[in-house]
């Protein structure tokens, strides 16, 4: 069997062949990345009710935590299998299902535009 047909390992398996390097390395420098990934994490969350790619941010946060507290790898873990899960999901809906929110969302952008004209809400503030 080449190399080329053996199944790659999944990421998660890759995170924990990563961890056992990581856990050979200087202290000072797993502690830097312990608060690089504690510092992504904040921002993470912060991102959740800020502006900001929080669904982007939080996993990679937790993969460079995982690198040194087992909690992070699990929640990781967690999350991949859960956005794998979304991603079944969203494929099994049907057309109709699709439709309808597509509706839905024009919809709402219709009674947005309406709301903002009725009630004189300026679109741009301060103009």
């Amino acid at each position: 069997m080449s190399t080329e047909d053996a199944p790659k390992p999944t990421l998660v398996e890759r995170m924990r062949a990563q961890r056992e390097i990581h856990l050979n390395r200087p202290l000072y420098l797993r502690v830097l990345i312990a608060g690089a990934g504690f510092t992504l994490l904040v921002a993470g969350l912060a991102m959740l009710v800020l502006p900001g790619p929080a669904l982007a941010v939080i996993p990679i946060a937790l993969a460079i935590l995982s690198l040194e507290f087992a909690w992070a790898g699990r929640a990781l873990e967690t999350a991949l299998e859960k956005a794998e899960q979304a991603k079944r999901s969203a494929k099994k809906t049907s057309r109709s299902q699709r439709l309808m929110v597509a509706g839905a969302t024009a919809l709402a952008v219709v009674a947005a535009i309406v709301a903002s004209i009725l009630w004189e809400i300026p679109v741009v503030p301060y103009t």
